[in-house]
């Protein structure tokens, strides 16, 4: 009996109210509550394997512009096959596959 009055006087003192108000009010109430938190936490895993992302695609086109200005062949491959570039005494004709709705069955 002794410890619960302990207890009970704990729980009505001033400090401890001020004190539980106080927690609840930082957590729940401030510009930056735990929900604010999390959704912040959140956005940064977001960013950051986003980051990752283009800095694997930045390495493969540093790879493939250093393949590019090593080799002539390989940029005039490239001009040829993605930039339908061509000599100038060249015609270039693309075909492509008709695309029928009466394909064999």
């Amino acid at each position: 009996m002794h410890i619960l009055n302990t207890i009970f006087r704990i729980i009505r003192s001033k400090f401890f109210i001020a004190t539980v108000v106080f927690i609840v009010l930082m957590l729940f109430y401030d510009k930056n509550d735990v929900f604010v938190q999390m959704d912040r936490q959140k956005q940064l895993k977001e960013l950051k394997e986003g980051q990752a992302f283009y800095e694997k695609e930045i390495a493969k086109l540093q790879k493939q512009l250093n393949e590019l200005e090593a080799n002539p062949a390989n940029l005039q491959t490239y001009a040829r096959e993605n930039l339908f570039m061509k000599k100038a005494d060249e015609d270039i004709f693309i075909v492509e596959p008709a695309k029928d709705s009466t394909a064999k069955k």
